[in-house]
């Protein structure tokens, strides 16, 4: 059975605190696997959720700050060690090929792994494949950063009713989805268009274009809001979001699904980042993420 679902590793900014683990984040997509912004202690994080391996396909890095990073060399290391049989793409910001280089080879250990790395240098697609297609956006930090977002290819969505009424029933049903006609029925007269899916990453940065692009339609949106409200002069100085701010952006953009996360650890109540929310205009389904969490992508709309 298929599964989509968001596995919070960690949530944590700059520092790890008691109750969070700096970032991770690891999206079931189906049969595959991504992993964004692997902080320290993610390979730890990866055993308390359930989450191995083998279960990954691509990593995702937005930028070279330790708490979105650090957790490379263990996670790379342990795709080695176990040996995982299919190929592994990483991606991350072009400017920081010799970080990524570094953690990759930070100790010895035996390559056994087709890791495959894919830096990314502009705003565009990065990777297609039948299940989706990964762009990249540019955000606005103190250092490089790229948000990612994955989107699924439109499809059919096949009606009961009309196929009936046409006669259209057992093989034929599957013959007309591969073939797109069966004895003068078409597929558009027994179907109507599915959505793809759509799933957007945004960490570190401030309000700017690639913000608003990323985040367009998604079904879950994750984003960093790092402030409260009363601090957005220290957002902007430190390139930052505030709850306010990526609920507003989730409002305009029509998400469904808000994920706030990458929290100060100034602030004691996380539940003042859901009220800030809230008060912004914010009206879909919201979550303050919390480390280890499973968040499901919602349901297709009917």
């Amino acid at each position: 059975m298929s599964v989509r679902e968001l596995v919070v590793l960690g949530t944590a900014s700059q520092v790890p605190t008691r109750h969070r683990n700096h970032n991770g984040y690891l999206l079931r997509w189906d049969a595959e696997g991504l992993l964004f912004d692997p902080g320290e202690g993610t390979q730890r994080q990866m055993l308390r959720a359930g989450v191995a391996a083998h279960d990954l396909n691509r990593i995702c890095v937005t930028h070279f700050h330790g708490d979105h990073s650090l957790g490379l060399a263990g996670v790379i290391q342990r795709i080695n060690l176990d040996r995982v049989p299919h190929e592994i793409t990483a991606h991350y910001p072009a400017s920081g090929q010799r970080f990524f280089e570094r953690l990759r080879y930070a100790t010895a250990y035996r390559e056994t792994v087709s890791l495959t790395e894919g830096p990314v240098a502009a705003d565009g697609v990065i990777a297609r494949t039948p299940a989706y297609t990964l762009e990249a956006r540019r955000l606005s930090h103190p250092v490089e950063s790229f948000g990612y977002r994955l989107t699924e290819p439109d499809g059919r969505r096949m009606l009961p009713e009309r196929l009936a009424a046409h006669g259209i029933a057992g093989p034929d049903v599957g013959r007309l989805q591969r073939e797109g006609a069966v004895g003068g029925v078409t597929l558009a007269d027994v179907s109507e268009e599915r959505r793809g899916q759509r799933f957007a990453f945004i960490m570190d940065t401030r309000l700017c274009d690639g913000v608003h692009a990323l985040a367009e339609g998604c079904d879950l949106l994750v984003v960093e809001s790092t402030f409260l409200d009363q601090d957005e002069r220290l957002a902007v100085d430190h390139g930052h979001l505030t709850a306010g701010q990526a609920a507003r952006v989730a409002r305009d953009a029509g998400v469904r699904h808000l994920v706030l996360t990458h929290f100060s650890q100034r602030y004691a109540d996380a539940d003042e980042f859901e009220r800030q929310a809230r008060a912004a205009g914010y009206e879909g389904e919201l979550t303050v993420a919390k480390d280890l969490m499973r968040i499901p992508v919602p349901k297709r709309a009917s």
